[in-house]
């Protein structure tokens, strides 16, 4: 599983780098998510490799080493969530005026949202290690899970639960509720266009550019907003466990999947690209 999500992402951006005719907006960021993804696998699947085939091998990690883990898999995370959403907003601009997008969406902007993308996923992973750094308690020192999770890190903690229970809704609305939302209303603009479109074979290939992408944002938030946020009310050990292998595992794995089985341009590169190696 872990050496197909790596060369499944790698493939992507392999194909993606050596066609010119991807050199868009669209494919700009999505070469930028398949590399979050392979980032973002990196910080939990080689400590779950070792727990699953060596039932021996050493569980401890030190507070630092936990933080730095937990940073790593916050940045990675984050970007993830924000590449899907800056990537609802090309598709909302290409679909919806599609005459102005290249004027829209030019090199400059891309460059910036990507910088935007980056730097607040910083800032987040900065506000939860200052909040951790801050804890001096802890009812224990172990943690249910394959990796130092964010929410289970501050669950042990003896600091107030109501502090711990509004930085984890400010940090889901801010990462979770309001990119859905954004999400959501380029969607509806997206369905309302398409509809406008006369003939049936125009509304599918509209669409048909926003399939793959509709179908990772239900996959990646289906998973991550419930762990996150369901913590904080019900939490279950063997639940969370299940949820956090398949965001920080399948989830990564499926994206260069679905990317290139439903879209046309990419399948396409990738066949050229094994028809020149062979």
């Amino acid at each position: 599983m872990y050496l197909v999500t790596v060369l499944g992402n790698l493939l992507i951006i392999l194909a993606i780098s050596s066609d010119s005719h991807l050199h868009t907006p669209m494919y700009f960021f999505l070469s930028n998510l398949s590399l979050a993804d392979i980032c973002f696998l990196h910080t939990t699947a080689p400590q779950m490799i070792m727990i699953a085939d060596i039932p021996t091998h050493r569980r401890v990690i030190s507070y630092m080493g936990c933080l730095t883990q937990m940073s790593f898999f916050i940045i990675f995370g984050c970007m993830d969530d924000m590449l899907l959403t800056v990537m609802a907003y090309d598709r909302f601009v290409a679909i919806c005026h599609p005459l102005h997008y290249t004027v829209i969406m030019n090199p400059h902007l891309c460059v910036l949202l990507l910088l935007t993308c980056v730097f607040i996923s910083l800032l987040d992973a900065l506000l939860h290690n200052l909040i951790a750094l801050q804890f001096t308690c802890f009812k224990a020192v172990e943690i249910a899970n394959f990796f130092c999770h964010p929410t289970q890190l501050l669950n042990l903690s003896c600091a107030d639960t109501l502090m711990k229970t509004l930085v984890t809704y400010f940090v889901g609305a801010i990462l979770g509720i309001f990119p859905i939302l954004g999400i959501i209303f380029s969607y509806c603009k997206i369905v309302s266009s398409i509809l406008k479109i006369p003939s049936s074979g125009g509304r599918y290939k509209a669409f048909s550019t926003c399939s793959s992408h509709l179908s990772v944002v239900c996959l990646f938030y289906g998973n991550g907003i419930g762990v996150y946020l369901g913590s904080a009310v019900s939490y279950s050990p063997s639940k969370a466990m299940v949820a956090s292998l398949m965001y920080a595992l399948v989830t990564p794995m499926l994206n260069p999947f679905i990317y290139s089985l439903r879209n046309r341009d990419i399948n396409n590169t990738l066949k050229r690209l094994h028809s020149w190696r062979v």
